[in-house]
């Protein structure tokens, strides 16, 4: 009986990963020529500033939360870095003022601003409104997108694409100046190394996971739910920032559907990548390995002329499994809330061997609490 329970726990934690392995071993065995460097290098490049997202959106979903409006977010960005970049011998040019080219790093600055505005907006909402992460980002998506379109409509001959873009700015971003690696992937390998440090080495990090696992539980040991929060959001936002400001000059020319189902893609590579909705579980290296097979599929079915419409599909498919399997590991028999265990091991993560540790445990432990909380 224990071990057909654990080859069932087996089955339920990895069945994700074996049916996205049998449907690119499926693609491999059509075309044997797509298990090639090149190919590989294209899908890691193309997959970057959508990780860089995903990067972001993960912190949220560790706080039982999600973002909606990363994607065009991102497009706002991605219009303001492009904008101030575009060549200054293109007579279309939006800002036709700028004579001399701009420093790269102003518009990266610009767009991390802007994306920073948006997100502290939803960590607002989230923090102090009390308002469901689900609720606000739907609005401010909605925002975002209105903006993104007025922006580019303000252009003297009137909505057009931003294209053109300064020579140095392309080569920054699609250059491979070291080993022949795309500077796209090294670029998403450092945002990477820098998320995984926070949230393992850091007193933000295992906030972010305690609040995830349990608030209530989290503010009686002493954590600032609402500052932990709104930095969350802020953290999020500077990667926003730079995801726009790479996928502009990765596109070459942003439009106002640029950003658009980004943030689904994000948030199904967390999911992919093991990242719980139910809060508290998640890990930086599965977000990376969730993105980027999130694009092999997507890769793959364009590389076999699979009709785009079908493809919209197949994609929506993927994130009801994963979301399902997703709420299958971590629910209890009869709630949708993380099992007392889960809690357990996610407040000796983050508060092991303190006092704020005892007295947050018998918080939660609390048969009444457990009662009004969880049943």
């Amino acid at each position: 009986m224990e071990e057909k329970k654990n080859w069932s726990e087996f089955l339920l934690n990895y069945a994700l990963y074996f049916i996205l392995g049998i449907m690119i071993l499926c693609v491999i065995i059509a075309d044997p020529s797509f298990l090639s460097l090149n190919n590989f290098l294209k899908i890691w490049a193309q997959a970057s500033t959508r990780g860089i997202l995903a990067l972001g959106v993960a912190g949220m979903i560790v706080l039982a939360g999600t973002d909606l409006s990363a994607g065009r977010v991102l497009g706002c960005g991605a219009a303001i870095s492009a904008s101030l970049l575009q060549s200054v011998t293109y007579a279309s040019r939006m800002y036709k003022g700028i004579t001399e080219p701009l420093p790269l790093w102003v518009p990266l600055i610009l767009s991390i601003v802007v994306c920073v505005a948006f997100c502290l907006v939803n960590g607002f909402g989230v923090a102090k409104l009390h308002m469901h992460a689900f609720i606000i980002s739907l609005g401010t998506q909605l925002i975002a997108y209105g903006i993104l379109c007025l922006y580019i409509d303000s252009q003297e001959g009137g909505a057009q694409p931003l294209a053109s873009l300064d020579p140095r700015y392309i080569d920054l971003v699609n250059g491979r100046h070291i080993l022949g690696i795309p500077n796209l992937v090294w670029f998403f390998l450092i945002c990477a190394i820098v998320m995984w440090v926070i949230w393992n080495k850091t007193t933000l990090g295992k906030n972010m996971f305690a609040i995830g696992g349990n608030t209530e539980a989290a503010a009686v040991s002493g954590v600032n739910v609402a500052k932990n929060i709104m930095l969350v959001y802020l953290v999020a936002g500077v990667l926003y920032g730079i995801a726009a400001f790479l996928e502009a000059a990765r596109i070459q020319s942003v439009t106002t559907s640029t950003g658009l189902n980004y943030d689904l893609d994000a948030i199904s590579g967390c999911v992919i990548g093991g990242v719980s909705f139910n809060g508290g579980i998640g890990t930086i290296p599965g977000v990376i390995i969730g993105v980027i097979i999130l694009q092999v599929i997507n890769y793959s079915l364009y590389y076999l002329g699979v009709n785009a419409y079908l493809q919209f599909v197949i994609k929506g498919l993927i994130i009801i499994l994963a979301v399902a399997i997703d709420v299958r590991k971590y629910s209890g028999k009869n709630n949708s809330f993380p099992s007392g265990l889960h809690r357990e091991m996610v407040y000796q993560k983050c508060f092991a061997g303190s006092a704020a540790y005892h007295a947050a445990g018998r918080f939660w432990q609390s048969p009444k609490l457990f009662d009004i909380q969880f049943s």
